[in-house]
């Protein structure tokens, strides 16, 4: 007790409530924890450690702010206690601050180094922030405290593998193994240990070593995962060059006869791979001989057909597709072209593709029901199908329209033909002939959530928001807020990229940045999500997939899911929209000021508020009707203060914002151009003329030739140039990247010019000269003939593109903007996107009309 500072030190009375009050919070019983540090504080009001506890208890009251004020108060009155410290921690790493309380924590282990709790959260946050050198020396600490704790010896070796060290990891994994004794059967936890000393002893290369311990692990059943055993042993035996590899592998092919990975690792023994534009010829019919012996043993595998599909070529591949298509037409599968999609690279094979599938329709159409070699006449009907995807692939829009017309008088009631109508009329340009398609097909089984949310999709996708909001709502929780916010909660990144494109291409950038950063949000909470698994894991024992999990956050944001969300779903939508609010301000301005509707707009938002109001009022009343005896009720929503994004728009520095955003994909997707380009626009703007200079050598090096490159190359010369006086440090560092990227004598003019000869069958490349020619204040008229050059039949020009180029005509208020639209509604006769605004207008109240066609209900069919 002597050791005890005074304004620590309690009467035994108040040191027995202190102790009842720690229990008190670790049971939950936060009102009489509360009451309990009041006792403490009425004689004590400087008592730290009791003011730190009692901000704690408030915080999970629900009172933050309040607490967390006391917590901070309760640190300055005892900066030598270990609690207050350890509290601090609990505050931020609540607040997912985990580099701050990682400090918290650190300040506490200097009063009280071998506290077990404080030590194992240490241990966590390291662990989450990476710190694997930190990480070892808790590890260390924690074992020489507790080493009876298996977990202890295991997490110490997990964290010298983090580290690298992957020789004392394996020392302390057979230190561990030497203290074992009377090991139960069939102990999973066992298990998993000596299959992580295994993974660790093949990743030191050591593999006689690692083969030996799983065969006698295997043999006495100390490893119970017999699938685990069976993989091991096969990847060993093959880098031990062993014979017995092929029989392990083959082996693994009859456990599991569609695995494709157990294909590659057979081929890959005999020195063989799938790809065969580098394989020679010889090594192509070996391997291909080899999926043909598989497909004859195990004649139900479609692995080894399909496998054999990308191997083969010419007449060698019209012998084997045309089976597997026969095949999968007679049964009805209706993804069998998505399986057979990616053999569409080499043009033979597509059109060999055709061919068989032509032949397959002509035999189905033509069998008579009487006669003994009849199919099922859905075999007709499924080629129809795969027909029309095969057409729509290729661009095709006009014949898989009417192949998909002929389907629907054949089978009006199947709805993936009306789906795949919507998807090709959709590609066509036709958006909102698509969403109508899609809600026919919503409307054949109207309890199919996957119908429900395609229809939803295709109607955001017209621009149809509100609308789309009353389908999602059908299978959302009717106690939520909103259908938006419920499926916001859900982490669903379909809706909240796809109604932040429908917002965005609406003009509307404050809830279409909204929605950009809830996305943003959800991969935030992946990487918080991981902080439990650190501990859980080596309790557990599941040390091999917590070594891929953490693998596999530390590329997270290379995701396809976030990649395709955050920047390439709306060309960098994301980073852009904060570019352009700083830009122009007035873009934040104007979101905040009343958008002028139309009559069908101002109609479908007053739904929409009726719709809402109907579902709040459903959920006040729920909690009483539901159980009377629940007397919890629904736990308070949150209020939204930034409903419209408006907020975000008006942020003190967007570019800061930006900037923070575009930071991990710089690293993880590295050879993304998009990723380079939003880097330099971000960084041009915030003068840090050295950054941009690299993004654009990056994009150099992966494309030089590429169209918004070329924009950018004159306009950082003209940003330079115009520098009063280049920086004194940087100055010729910088001067020297931009005569890398467009040398000095080259006018920019003559680059244009050149770059314009070398691309002019580009239309994306056109565009790109155009926005040139108008940064170098050339005359309207010859910026506008330009353009137009992108409708002769020699430029490839597609609807994006050509919206794109309208846009820019709008930008530059030209006079020709209308006879542009007009040009591309001839050229592309299946789109409606170039339609005048009122005919869009009619076009929209026809998509979101209740068809008439369709039965309300399945059973209304005849």
């Amino acid at each position: 007790m002597s050791d005890i500072p005074a304004a620590r030190a309690l009467p035994p009375k108040e040191s027995t409530l202190f102790k009842e009050l720690l229990t008190l919070y670790e049971t939950r019983q936060l009102k009489k924890g509360l009451k309990t540090a009041d006792q403490i504080l009425k004689k004590f009001p400087k008592h730290g450690e009791t003011t730190c506890m009692k901000g704690l208890v408030l915080t999970h009251m629900g009172r933050r702010e309040e607490g967390v004020d006391l917590v901070r108060k309760g640190v300055q009155l005892d900066l030598s206690s270990h609690i207050c410290w350890h509290v601090y921690g609990l505050i931020h790493k609540g607040e997912k601050n985990y580099k701050e309380a990682l400090k918290c924590y650190t300040q506490a282990l200097r009063y009280d180094k071998e506290n077990l709790n404080i030590l194992r959260d240490a241990a966590q946050l390291q662990t989450q922030l990476r710190i694997f050198d930190g990480l070892v020396e808790t590890r260390h600490t924690l074992l020489k405290i507790r080493p009876a704790m298996r977990q202890h010896w295991i997490a110490l070796a997990v964290a010298y593998h983090l580290n690298g060290n992957l020789a004392e990891a394996k020392k302390v994994l057979e230190m561990y193994e030497a203290t074992l004794k009377n090991v139960p059967d069939y102990d999973v936890e066992h298990s998993e240990a000596l299959l992580y000393h295994i993974r660790l002893l093949e990743d030191m290369g050591e593999f006689n070593e690692a083969l030996t311990m799983l065969d006698v692990n295997a043999k006495s059943r100390a490893i119970v995962d017999r699938t685990a055993i069976m993989e091991v042993r096969a990847r060993l035996l093959s880098k031990l060059g062993s014979d017995e590899a092929e029989h392990a592998w083959r082996v693994l092919v009859e456990h599991n006869a569609e695995c494709y990975d157990y294909y590659r690792g057979y081929l890959s023994n005999l020195g063989l791979t799938l790809g065969c534009q580098d394989a020679t010829d010889a090594s192509a019919s070996k391997a291909l001989s080899v999926l043909q012996e598989f497909a004859t043993q195990i004649p139900r595998a479609t692995a080894p057909r399909r496998l054999a599909l990308t191997i083969a070529s010419g007449d060698q591949f019209r012998e084997l597709v045309k089976p597997y298509i026969l095949s999968g037409l007679t049964k009805g599968i209706p993804s069998l072209f998505s399986d057979i999609k990616g053999l569409y690279q080499d043009q033979a094979k597509q059109q060999i593709i055709e061919e068989v599938a032509l032949a397959a329709r002509d035999q189905f159409s033509s069998a008579e029901p009487s006669s003994s070699a009849s199919t099922d006449p859905t075999s007709y009907l499924w080629t129809l199908y795969f027909l029309a995807q095969h057409h729509s692939y290729l661009g095709r829009h006009p014949q898989a329209l009417g192949i998909l017309n002929s389907a629907l008088d054949h089978t009006p009631t199947l709805p993936e033909l009306h789906m795949f109508k919507g998807r090709v009329l959709k590609r066509a340009g036709d958006l909102f002939g698509g969403a109508r398609c899609l809600e026919d097909a919503r409307l054949l089984d109207g309890q199919d959530r996957f119908l429900n949310t395609k229809s939803a999709k295709y109607r955001l996708r017209a621009g149809i928001v509100e609308e789309a909001h009353a389908l999602l709502g059908l299978f959302t929780k009717k106690d939520a807020p909103s259908p938006g916010a419920d499926l916001e909660d859900m982490q669903s990144l379909l809706y909240l990229v796809e109604e932040a494109d429908a917002h965005n291409r609406n003009g509307n950038f404050g809830p279409a940045l909204k929605k950009y950063m809830a996305v943003n949000k959800v991969f935030d909470d992946f990487e918080d999500d991981q902080y439990d698994f650190h501990g859980y894991s080596l309790r557990k024992f599941t040390v091999n997939i917590y070594m891929n999990l953490l693998t596999w956050e530390d590329r997270l944001r290379s995701h396809p899911a976030y990649i395709k969300s955050a920047l390439a779903a709306s060309r960098a939508s994301l980073f852009l929209i904060f570019v352009a609010v700083h830009d122009d301000p007035s873009i934040a301005t104007a979101a905040t000021a009343t958008r002028q509707l139309t009559d069908a707009q101002k109609k479908a938002k007053s739904k929409a508020k009726k719709a809402a109001q109907k579902v709040l009022d459903d959920a006040k009343k729920a909690p009483a009707q539901a159980n009377n005896n629940d007397d919890k009720g629904l736990e308070p929503v949150a209020k939204d203060d930034d409903p419209d994004g408006t907020k975000l728009l008006q942020c003190a520095d967007p570019l800061e914002k930006a900037t923070s955003l575009l930071k991990p994909l710089a690293k993880l997707a590295d050879n993304d151009i998009e990723v380079w380009i939003a880097t330099y626009d971000v960084a041009v703007r915030r003068k840090k003329y050295l950054q941009a200079s690299k993004a654009l050598a990056r994009v150099a090096a992966l494309d030089a030739e590429h169209p918004e490159l070329h924009i950018r190359r004159v306009t950082f010369r003209q940003t330079v140039s115009a520098l009063p006086e280049p920086p004194q440090v940087s100055g010729p560092i910088l001067t020297e990247a931009v005569a890398k990227l467009l040398p000095d004598e080259v006018s920019l003019e003559t680059f244009n010019s050149q770059y314009l000869q070398r691309h002019s069958t580009s239309a994306v490349a056109i565009l790109a000269v155009a926005k040139v020619m108008v940064k170098l204040q050339t005359p309207p008229e010859q910026v506008e003939e330009t353009l137009f050059t992108a409708l002769d039949g020699s430029a490839s020009l597609d609807i994006k593109t050509a919206l794109a180029i309208l846009a820019f005509l709008h930008t530059i208020k030209s006079p020709r903007a209308d006879e542009f639209r007009t040009r591309c509604g001839e050229k592309f006769e299946l789109s409606t996107v170039f339609k005048s605004a009122s005919e869009l207008a009619e076009l929209r109240e026809l998509a979101i009309k209740a068809p008439q066609s369709v039965p309300d209900k399945v059973e209304d069919i005849p």
